[in-house]
């Protein structure tokens, strides 16, 4: 590939073999380059390879400014995320996450820190996204030299829930609070507490989240099992209750009504994750 614009001494942008622009890292690689100078192979740290240009201009415009070693660690941190949840991400991540990050960063050297509102409830329903939150602030901590709170490993597990399901920030917010009352829905409907390590219980949550997302996104499942509703409706009558009442705090709240499909399976993972407690 050959240098097509020089970001900074260290990013530059290039054309890919598919004719995409693509944005390049390599400690050095910008200074005293030119343009339409190729670009040696042993030199290039990260190709970020966005999905559209509107992507890749605002990767440009926010790495322009940076140092290095805040977009290294941040690359990090999404390749240790895409490792432990195995599975891909959305590659706006890259500008969201590395914003956030250097955000922080300068904050904690101004002396301001916040909180995060939502930090237990996305340390108890995202524990996966949580820990690598934890480590992201562990290695920002080492190599940045700075000692940032543990809230920033709910703001970054967010990062990750929102590139994991492709949702927006408030989207991710109103999914977590949203969650966080159906389970407190669940407990008080059967009086029971929930055990947050079994398999049924990841399941469960695993479940919520893509129905809030279809709700939000406005999607929900077709009601094409009509007989098989009936049924689980009369096999499971207390569950089919609960779910009932989920739809109904879903109405009033969000203003989107369940359609008999989704009420459906949100039965039987409501039935599933209270057999864990019997």
């Amino acid at each position: 590939m050959k240098i097509d614009k020089i970001i900074n001494n260290n990013i530059v942008s290039a054309y890919d073999t598919d004719g995409k622009e693509v944005v390049i890292m390599g400690r050095g690689l910008g200074y005293k380059a030119k343009i339409g100078q190729t670009i040696p192979k042993e030199r290039i740290e990260k190709v970020f390879k966005m999905d559209d240009q509107n992507s890749v201009d605002k990767l440009k415009s926010l790495f322009k400014d940076l140092p290095l070693e805040h977009i290294q660690i941040s690359n990090d941190i999404v390749m240790y995320a895409m490792k432990n949840l195995n599975k891909k991400l959305n590659k706006n991540i890259y500008i969201t996450l590395t914003d956030h990050i250097c955000f922080a960063i300068d904050r904690y050297k101004k002396g301001f820190e916040f909180t995060n509102p939502l930090k237990w409830e996305v340390k108890r329903l995202y524990k996966n996204e949580y820990r690598i939150g934890m480590y992201a602030v562990e290695l920002i901590n080492k190599r940045a030299g700075v000692q940032l709170l543990d809230d920033e490993a709910a703001s970054i597990a967010l990062h990750i829930v929102n590139a994991e399901y492709n949702t927006s920030p408030s989207e991710a917010i109103n999914i977590t609070t949203l969650l966080e009352n159906v389970l407190c829905i669940v407990k008080n409907f059967f009086d029971i507490e929930l055990d947050e390590d079994s398999l049924h219980y990841e399941r469960f949550i695993t479940h919520m989240m893509y129905l809030a997302r279809r709700i939000f996104k406005k999607q929900q499942l077709d009601d094409n099992e009509a007989e098989y509703m009936s049924m689980i409706r009369n096999l499971y009558p207390e569950d089919y209750k609960c779910s009932y009442e989920i739809s109904d705090y879903i109405e009033k709240e969000f203003k989107r009504k369940l359609t008999e499909e989704e009420l459906m399976y949100l039965t039987l993972h409501i039935k599933r994750v209270r057999t864990d407690e019997n």
